[in-house]
């Protein structure tokens, strides 16, 4: 890795999960409606992938973290972690 991707990295691990998806639209209207050239967009388009990982990693995270209440036929209830899909 480069320091200018490093530093990427390090400025996107930093967003928290709304900041990163609201930079993530922006980037894909901004190259929808092809308001930017090809160099800028190809810098954008990079900056949108580390943003996406970002934001799929911290979902993963989240849903480590959910638990689903299960009620045993004895009539107890637990939690238990959430089913993988």
């Amino acid at each position: 890795m480069t320091k200018e991707s490093d530093a990427l990295v390090a400025e996107i691990k930093a967003l928290s999960f709304e900041d990163a998806l609201k930079q993530l639209e922006e980037i894909v209207q901004k190259l929808e409606k092809g308001q930017v050239d090809l160099e800028d967009s190809i810098k954008i388009y990079e900056r949108g992938t580390a943003l996406k990982a970002h934001c799929e990693a911290k979902l993963r995270d989240a849903e480590k973290r959910i638990e689903k209440i299960v009620v045993a036929p004895s009539g107890k209830v637990t939690t238990a972690p959430l089913d993988p899909k």
